[in-house]
């Protein structure tokens, strides 16, 4: 007697899966992840603040872009509050972005309000207009900074590349969710 035919199932990870694998991912990047001052041990401490504050500037960057989206489409709010968290984790997660050298500077907490304050509004983007341009806007981003987090990774030791790898596989997933959503 044949057996029957198994049933149908829809190829690729389900948004649930997915959303699930994120949170677990910010979870275990807080976990894994050494402060901002730690040294790998392996002379490349410069290399690493370098590398640290770079992607705590781009991540800080994102941030800004999720922080425009939703300002100027409230009704994704739902739908990206998730994300726009697991890029708040990434920018604790590589520290304050200050480093000896660095061509990402930040403002300084001590500096006057009035100062920092005019430079977070000459410098945070615009949302495109409509919702699902500012989506593939925001997949964008995520990915072209998944793709770089991913190549840099070579670059730098042990624990910061660990958690340069885990933000980019946030990054990628993201994109995912970001794009098959907006079908």
């Amino acid at each position: 007697m044949p057996y029957p035919p198994p049933p149908r199932t829809p190829s690729g990870p389900r948004r649930r899966s997915l959303l699930a694998s994120a949170a677990a991912g910010a979870a275990l990047l807080v976990g894994c992840s050494a402060g901002p001052d730690s040294d790998d041990g392996g002379g490349s401490s410069s290399v690493s603040a370098r590398a640290r504050a770079r992607a705590a500037h781009d991540s800080r960057d994102l941030l800004a872009r999720y922080d425009a989206v939703l300002a100027a489409h409230p009704a994704l709010a739902e739908r990206l509050r998730p994300l726009r968290a697991t890029v708040a984790a990434h920018v604790k997660a590589f520290g304050d972005g200050t480093a000896t050298g660095s061509k990402y500077p930040t403002t300084s907490p001590k500096a006057a309000p009035e100062a920092s304050a005019t430079a977070s509004r000459a410098s945070a983007p615009s949302a495109p207009t409509a919702e699902k341009d500012a989506l593939a806007w925001l997949a964008t981003a995520e990915r072209l900074l998944a793709d770089r987090r991913a190549k840099d990774l070579l670059e730098v030791p042990g624990e910061l590349a660990r958690l340069m790898a885990s933000v980019a596989a946030a990054g990628a997933t993201h994109t995912y969710l970001l794009t098959e959503g907006a079908k």
